[in-house]
Parts: structure tokens; sequence; C-alpha cells
């Protein structure tokens, strides 16, 4: 199987659309906006590729140890145009393209092998694993390359092919990272398509797609399943979270604030699996309230290109308006903002850090997903109060507990309804390890094994011990 081939260059409209740098606001290039139509040779193209891609397993471990060395190497131009696009720090872009280059290895094995099945009959039972075909990846814009990765590599050590479609606002990299990946690999096994909509309606109801890997949010994520169950693809969706930190009476809190202060912050708080809310003791609660506030008030914000900076903008105009909304809401509902609470006055879509106390509990900051610089901190009377609250959510993804008895941590931490809870700690994942929410956090699993059999269809062959 070759390695490496020119690729074609599916067909566009014929003109482009803007992508803007969130530290400024401003265009600073553009990406092609194609059109729907021309998906069927898209999906065409990726089928043909299957044939062979699917045929040897031991060349496409080979090819992702390759397409793994080359994301490294081409961290250089990566992490500055992630950084440009998506606003993160530097450091936090070229943290993605290690991450996308370690998961790349993880799924460079070759596929597992054909299993007996042993049950008392005079017949030989194999459980062999064959792969769905063309696969549609949907990425949004926190973790374009992290999470592309997730999507595709799985895929093709699964032996499928890839259409793989990037958020209109971090397009750039996603392209420049699979032609790096596919210089590892054969034409049209993994393929980007870049535009507004209707193109990705049209790419996960495509007859062709045979299985629709999805992130994003839940209503979008509904329109996703709607479209896919028109050709019976399978569907895997991961639809963001709302996870809540219970903090135990125990809890020392300076010991544990940094730690907390970025579970919530990082990629400016754009993480689906980012603490969004944090119920405290009562009597500790002033103590969490100033220890993050503190570290809000300090935190060097800035773009994401300047070396000093720990928190980029917001990414885009429409989530900027979601987070003051949902900021407005609360102060105008009598919460109080111990640190930030506004925008700040500078070109690009910067928010001020926030930490919200005084907040009422059914304000929508604490009862939906702000996505964004802004954490609430509630305080509770009783510990059944806390996990009852932090379970009073349609989210379902992930969920922490925090204390100094860590058995008691861990009780209180399987009481939690969520797809992974973490004590002591959040939002750290293991490559080897499933992650999937519950409620309307999602469907289907990503990570581990997991993901690479949720690319895989079992095949049985029954064959009698004698003619």
């Amino acid at each position: 199987m070759p390695l490496r081939q020119t690729r074609r260059t599916p067909a566009t409209r014929g003109d482009r659309f803007a992508v803007l740098d969130p530290a400024t606001g401003e265009a600073f290039d553009e990406a092609p906006d194609q059109h729907p139509d021309a998906l069927d040779a898209v999906v065409d193209r990726a089928h043909e590729a299957w044939r062979s891609w699917r045929a040897d397993p031991a060349a496409r471990a080979t090819a992702l140890l390759a397409a793994a060395d080359a994301v490294e190497a081409a961290g250089a131009d990566l992490a500055p145009l992630l950084t440009r696009e998506q606003g993160k720090p530097l450091a936090e872009s070229y943290a993605e393209i290690a991450r996308t280059a370690a998961r790349l290895r993880y799924f460079a094995e070759p596929a597992p092998g054909p299993r007996p099945i042993t049950d008392g009959r005079p017949v030989r039972s194999e459980i062999r694993w064959r792969p769905l075909g063309p696969v549609a990846a949907i990425v949004p814009w926190n973790f374009p390359l992290q999470l592309a990765s997730a999507k595709f590599a799985p895929a093709l050590a699964a032996g499928n092919t890839v259409v793989l479609k990037p958020s209109p606002f971090t397009p750039l990299a996603t392209r420049l990272l699979a032609s790096v990946v596919s210089t590892a690999l054969p034409q049209d096994v993994l393929t980007v398509v870049t535009g507004r909509e209707p193109l990705g309606a049209r790419l996960v109801s495509h007859p062709g797609i045979r299985h629709v890997t999805f992130t994003g949010s839940v209503p979008t994520g509904r329109a996703v399943a709607r479209g896919a169950a028109a050709s019976l693809a399978r569907v895997t969706l991961e639809l963001g979270g709302n996870d809540a930190a219970i903090l135990l009476e125990d809890v020392e809190v300076e010991r544990i604030a940094d730690r907390l202060f970025w579970a919530a912050f990082r990629n400016c708080g754009q993480v689906c699996m980012a603490v969004k809310r944090v119920y405290a003791p009562a009597r500790l609660h002033s103590q969490v309230v100033e220890a993050l506030a503190q570290r809000a008030k300090t935190v060097a914000v800035g773009a994401g290109l300047d070396p000093g900076s720990r928190l980029g903008p917001v990414n885009n105009a429409p989530q900027l308006a979601r987070v003051e909304r949902y900021t407005a809401g609360a102060l105008a509902d009598g919460a109080r903002a111990a640190a930030g609470g506004h925008r700040l006055d500078r070109p690009g879509y910067f928010f001020a850090p926030t930490i919200l106390t005084d907040v009422p509990p059914g304000s929508p900051v604490v009862t939906e997903e702000q996505f964004g610089p802004v954490l609430p901190v509630l305080p509770y009377r009783s510990l059944d109060e806390a996990v009852e609250r932090a379970n009073d959510t349609g989210f379902g993804l992930g969920g922490s507990v925090w204390g100094t008895d860590l058995d008691r941590a861990e009780a209180v931490a399987d009481r939690l309804e969520c797809g992974t809870a973490w004590i002591n700690h959040h939002a750290e994942l293991s490559l080897a390890q499933p992650f999937a929410g519950i409620k309307e956090s999602g469907v289907g699993v990503a990570g581990g094994p997991w993901g690479l059999y949720g690319n895989l269809r079992p095949f049985v062959v029954h064959r009698p011990d004698e003619a």
C-alpha cells in the first residue's frame, strides 16, 4: 500500500469565507467555502479509498506511526496557526499538538483479530471485526486538532476512511493538520471539507456515510442524529456538560485552589468537561470565593501569541455574547461578581475571568453550560443537598469531589450522575480510558479500545466441525 500520494482538492463553489483572530476580532485569512454538492464526489472517493485501506492492518499501523512523527515535526507551523484562529495561549496549542500525535501512536496497533466463541455446540463460531466504511467527523472550535484526532485516529486504525469537517471558526489549523497527516496516508483516506451550512447537514445525511461522529451543542447534536437517521448511519455524539465540583468539609482550600481554578478556566473555560459550578460548604464558601477571585484578578489575560498570556480570548463573537448574557442575567438577579463580570475594554473577544457568588440556583449560569471564563460558587448546608444539586441537570459528562479523606470523597463521587468522576482533580483523561456522558451529554463512547470498537462491526462466521 503506498504511503505518499498527491491529493486531489474537492470542488468548491468558487468563494471563500473569512477566518477571524479572536484576539483582535479582525480577519487574518480565508478558507474555502465548499459547496454541499461537492460532497458526492468526496464521499465517492473516500469509499474507493476504503477498499484498499481496510485490507491491510499492518500498513495502517505503520501509516499512523508515520503520521504521528509528521505531526510532531510540523508543530512549529501548526501551533501558531492554531493559536491565531482559536485564541488559546501558544503553550496550550503545543500541548494540543502533542496530544494529537500521542493519540495517533496509541491507535497505531493492528485491529483486533478473530475471536472464537465457545458455546458447547458442534460448530466453530468466530467473531471477526470489520470496518464500517466512510466516516463523517464534525469537530468544534475549542480543541480543533485534538478532537479531530480523537475521531479520525480510531476510525483510520479500524480501517475506515474519514471525511472531516472543522468548525468555520477554526478551519485553517485543521486543514494544515490533515495535509500533514495525509503525507503518511494513501490518497482520499482522510479528506477535509470546509464551509458554512448547509455543508455539515448535507455531510451527516449523505447516504455514503456509515458513521457520524460529532462534538458540539445539544441542539446541533439532535439535528445531526436526525440527519444520520436518514441512512441509518451509526452516531457518536459528545454534547457538552455542566460539570459540578463538590468541595467537602475537610478540603484544604489553598492547597486545591490553583487546581480548581484551572479546572474551570483552562482554554478560557471553553472545555466541555471543565468545572462549571462549584459547591462549597457554607462555612468555607467565602474562603473559596476569595481564593478563586484572587486568582481570577491576577491571571495574565491577553493574545495567545503573547508569551506572558495565561488566558486568551473567547473564540468567537456569538460565544462572547452568550457569556455576557449569562453573566449579566445572573448579576441582574442578585448575584455578585467577586472578580470580573464584564467584557474587557480592548479589541477582540476578551471577557474578564469571573467568579460569581450569591447566584440564584435557578440562574442559567448555573443550570446551563456557559462555556466561558465564568464560574459560580454556591454554598451548601448538607452533603446530600450538594449531591442533589450537582445531579440536578440535564447534562451528565463529568464531575469531581475535593477533600482530604479520599475514601469519603470516592463514596461521594460514586453518587454523581455522570460518565467520569475525579477526586481532587478534574478533566484529566488518559488515552486508554473510555469517555462518555449520560443524559444529554451524549451517545456512544470515545477513547481507548471502546473508541476503536465504535468504528467496527462484528461479523460472525459459523463452520461445522464436519462437512
